[in-house]
């Protein structure tokens, strides 16, 4: 579990016990024991089995596939996978591929629908750029209408392995990848993948194929 669960789930579990206890009864604990739960489950961090391939990339974040498009950008042609986290979904973060972080960019911005192809540009977002196995990718973290808070615990030149932890969105969310042209997608819009485990796309001539 992230520590962010243990801190929000025990303080509400004090503040049940203070209330049952100058209330004399534990309706009024009610609430804050179910938020307790509530948070002491968002917040859990499932072990996962990483994908061992050559030429892998791998999911950054449970969710939905929301999109799979080829995209311009100031450095040519590239591919972009989108994922909408609910809720509901896991949001612990996890790096696409192995490699060196090369670079971290942070950007204010706006909390639009994660859901909404404009809050890819114009909402609040962590970009973290990784290359390692002769390619480069970038995976956005992207605030939401409720996520209001982006945790990146990874800064330039570290070494990160496939599928490492390296941070969350708080409370809904999106996560971009931005993948070489060359990659083949080895996923379709509405399906739903797990943040480590689920293959997004492979390079040609990988284990992937």
């Amino acid at each position: 579990m992230v520590r962010d669960g243990y801190i929000y789930g025990l303080s509400l579990l004090v503040v049940a016990v203070v209330l049952a206890w100058f209330t004399g009864t534990w309706e009024w604990a009610i609430a804050p024991v179910l938020l307790a739960l509530f948070f002491l489950w968002f917040f859990r961090d499932p072990q996962r089995v990483i994908p061992s391939g050559e030429g892998l990339i791998v999911s950054p974040g449970d969710g939905l596939v929301t999109e799979t498009v080829e995209i311009n950008t100031p450095e040519g042609k590239r591919k972009r996978i989108s994922i909408f986290l609910n809720v509901f979904d896991v949001h612990v973060n996890r790096t696409p591929i192995g490699g060196v972080v090369r670079r971290v960019h942070y950007q204010k911005g706006l909390y639009l629908n994660a859901m909404n192809p404009a809050s890819a540009e114009q909402n609040e977002q962590n970009a973290v750029t990784v290359r390692g196995e002769g390619i480069e990718v970038t995976f956005k973290q992207i605030a939401g209408l409720i996520a209001r808070r982006i945790v990146c615990n990874v800064g330039e030149g570290d070494t990160l392995e496939r599928g490492q932890r390296m941070g969350l969105i708080k409370f809904g969310s999106r996560v971009d990848v931005i993948l070489p042209a060359e990659a083949e997608f080895r996923v379709k819009v509405r399906e739903r993948v797990k943040g480590g485990a689920s293959v997004l796309a492979a390079m040609p001539g990988g284990e992937g194929r």
